[in-house]
């Protein structure tokens, strides 16, 4: 596709991430909509185009999701498509909304990532038991909890990384997320806490997990000729990328998201980036488990394979530290309604790049940032770059 326009983020909304047994998938949605029109002072009708991010139907419950959200994402009467690529819906919803105005074809258009995990009952991980076997070939009844422990056992073995270190993730993002006013689980949590809590599955315990959500969050892309008359402090979308691997996961060396390496390098060639460990400021890689910030962080080319626990070990990737990942507190702190997490990131970096993130502030002047999601059986990575 060519690019004709350059495409800046003029707005974000996001509603308090928690179990929500009243709100449908349609209110969570218009309430991440007003807010993100109320806050760059544009009604629904300046809005020419609507993208919309939802994984799976049955986690809300009700069939053909795309249809049953599109006036709550305020879509009525307008163009309007929905995405869906597991965990990295929520990034890959901004990429979708991206395409929209930088082809040319608009030069507004909304994006709305929503969620309510709580509608399938038992619990989401219900789902998960049969979506893979069509891939898998063989009825093994995958859950992510153990899919997680097979992978972070590898990257835990390959680089002889104790769990201590993946542990402090969890520490951190839970409590960074105390000073997210959206926060389902923000809380201060010490390292015997996290690895005294219940084991899931060998090596995952329950404090190494983001909780079962409900939520929604929302963003305004502007042509850059349309967003310099909506404001003086446009967030530039420089760079984006996607890659999706083969589902045959038990043929892969799982130590490294190769997929997400991938999606990286399209995403720093985009938007010039050379020397990703020197030139991004901050970082919000998707964090389901702790050990998946650790990895996505390898990923990202933002540190050599296996130094991230290291990292993080000395507090590089604290708030005030050199490299700070996840200051919004990230799924493991604020929450993980899936599509609406990935999303929750890119508002993440467009408040903290304009200086608006109040207390999760990062210190000094961040210029460029990145934000990135997973998705499916372990095979695709979602990635943008940003610039305040």
């Amino acid at each position: 596709m060519q690019i004709k326009k350059r495409v800046a983020v003029v707005g974000a909304g996001m509603t308090k991430f928690m179990r929500r047994a009243q709100e449908t998938g349609k209110e969570l949605a218009f309430e991440a909509v007003r807010q993100a029109l109320d806050s760059c002072n544009m009604r629904i009708e300046d809005i020419q185009s609507v993208a919309l991010g939802s994984a799976p139907d049955a986690f809300d419950g009700v069939h053909m999701k795309g249809e049953y959200l599109l006036d709550g994402a305020g879509a009525w009467g307008k163009p309007y498509s929905r995405s869906f690529v597991g965990g990295g819906t929520g990034v890959f919803s901004l990429i979708h909304g991206w395409w929209h105005v930088a082809s040319g074809l608009f030069d507004t258009c909304l994006v709305v990532a929503e969620e309510k995990m709580s509608s399938c009952l038992p619990h989401p991980q219900t789902a998960f038991l049969t979506i893979f076997d069509n891939m898998i070939e063989r009825p093994l009844g995958p859950n992510l909890i153990w899919i997680f422990a097979l992978e972070m056992q590898r990257y835990m073995q390959t680089y002889k990384i104790p769990k201590e270190q993946i542990a402090q993730v969890a520490v951190k993002n839970k409590r960074n997320a105390l000073d997210h006013p959206s926060a389902q689980i923000a809380q201060k949590v010490t390292l015997q806490d996290v690895l005294n809590s219940e084991v899931m599955a060998y090596p995952v315990q329950r404090l190494d997990i983001s909780p079962v959500s409900d939520g929604a969050c929302a963003i305004v892309l502007a042509s850059e000729d349309v967003a310099r008359k909506i404001t003086d402090s446009p967030v530039w979308i420089d760079g984006v990328g996607w890659n999706l691997d083969t589902t045959y996961w038990t043929n892969r060396d799982l130590y490294f998201p190769r997929y997400v390496a991938n999606a990286a390098r399209m995403a720093y060639a985009m938007a010039g980036v050379r020397n990703p460990r020197k030139e991004i400021d901050f970082a919000e890689p998707y964090d389901p488990f702790d050990y998946k910030e650790l990895h996505h962080m390898e990923g990202l080319l933002l540190c050599r394979k296996g130094e991230a626990p290291k990292l993080t070990a000395e507090g590089v990737t604290e708030r005030d530290g050199n490299l700070p990942v996840c200051p919004s507190g990230g799924l493991l702190g604020v929450g993980n309604p899936i599509a609406a997490a990935g999303l929750m990131k890119i508002c993440e970096l467009f408040w903290q790049l304009r200086g608006e993130a109040g207390k999760r502030q990062i210190p000094g002047d961040p210029r460029t940032a990145v934000a990135q999601a997973w998705g499916d059986l372990m095979q695709i990575g979602t990635v943008v770059v940003m610039r305040g």
